[in-house]
C-alpha cells in the first residue's frame, strides 16, 4: 500500500533527526510547514528547551496570507532576529524532512541574511 506524502516525509524526517541534534552552543533550527502557516523554532535538544520561536500565525504579524514564500521570509528574519537577541548566532537547520525549495529555502535564506549562520 502506497504511503502518503505527508507519511514519507515523516519517515525522512526520523533519519535526519538521527544525525542532527541542537546543542546549547549550537542550537537545531526546525522547520513545520502546513498549508495555510509556517513554524519555526530554534531549539536545545541536550535540555528539551525551545529557545527562539516564530510562526506566520502570530497576531502581531500582518500577514495577508500565511502559507506563502513571502510570509516564511518574514518568519525567517523574525526568528533570526529573536535568536540574536538571545545571543544564538550559529544554528543546525532542520529542514524536517521537506525540499529545501521555496517556502522553507525563502525562511532559511531570510534567516542567514538576518545574521544566524548554518
Amino acid at each position: 500500500m502506497a504511503n502518503s506524502r505527508n507519511e514519507m516525509r515523516q519517515k525522512r524526517h526520523l533519519r535526519i533527526r538521527n544525525r542532527l541534534v541542537g546543542t546549547p552552543s549550537k542550537p537545531r533550527l526546525a522547520v513545520f510547514r502546513s498549508a495555510k502557516h509556517i513554524y519555526a523554532q530554534v531549539i536545545d535538544d541536550v535540555n528539551g528547551v525551545t529557545l527562539a520561536n516564530a510562526s506566520s500565525n502570530e497576531k502581531d504579524n500582518k500577514l495577508a496570507n500565511g502559507g506563502n514564500v513571502d510570509a516564511a521570509a518574514v518568519v525567517g528574519k523574525l526568528l533570526a532576529e529573536r535568536a540574536l537577541e538571545k545571543n544564538i548566532d550559529s544554528v543546525v537547520f532542520d529542514r524536517s524532512g521537506y525540499l529545501y525549495h521555496g517556502r522553507v529555502k525563502a525562511l532559511a535564506e531570510a534567516a542567514r541574511t538576518a545574521g544566524l549562520k548554518f
